[in-house]
């Protein structure tokens, strides 16, 4: 597994501040892959990245002031299956 870098936490920072409405989505350590922050903007845009730790997502999300969830209980969003779906067809 590859830990995160200075250059997931760059581009996490970049689109929490480039984007609306952003919330973040803390998914567990897997066999195959560390802890991720998921973040999901208003029109379902998202972004993935490794990060140290679960409590180091939720301490990133809060000096952001974007909103944080355990994706392992509340889930992924709809707006970002929708957003998929859109990109899929060729509409975005």
């Amino acid at each position: 597994m590859r830990a995160s870098d200075g250059h997931d936490i760059a581009h996490l920072t970049d689109f929490v501040t480039t984007r609306r409405g952003v919330e973040g989505f803390v998914e567990p350590r897997t066999a195959v892959s560390d802890v991720t922050l998921l973040l999901v903007a208003h029109d379902g845009e998202w972004t993935r990245r490794r990060v140290p730790s679960v409590q180091w997502a939720h301490t990133f999300a809060n000096k952001h002031q974007v909103p944080s969830y355990d994706a392992a209980v509340v889930g992924i969003p709809q707006r970002m299956r929708d957003f998929n779906r859109r990109k899929k067809a060729g509409g975005i």
